[in-house]
């Protein structure tokens, strides 16, 4: 779909579409780190959620 969308932003006007060539890898370099972050805090939170639900899981099995 991005291939044909490219396609399609190419033949309106290719000057758009080199300098997206172009722009694409710089932003995905700059947008890395907040990914990476934004996993760690999911981590995170599924960590204290299943602390928090370790005690009912616990009394549910007895």
């Amino acid at each position: 779909m991005k291939l044909l969308l490219f396609c399609l932003l190419f033949v309106l006007c290719w000057p758009l579409a080199l300098v997206a060539i172009v722009l694409y890898p710089i932003v995905w370099l700059l947008l890395l780190p907040f990914r990476l972050l934004g996993f760690a805090v999911e981590g995170v939170l599924e960590l204290v959620g299943a602390l928090f639900m370790l005690p009912a899981r616990v009394l549910r099995s007895i």
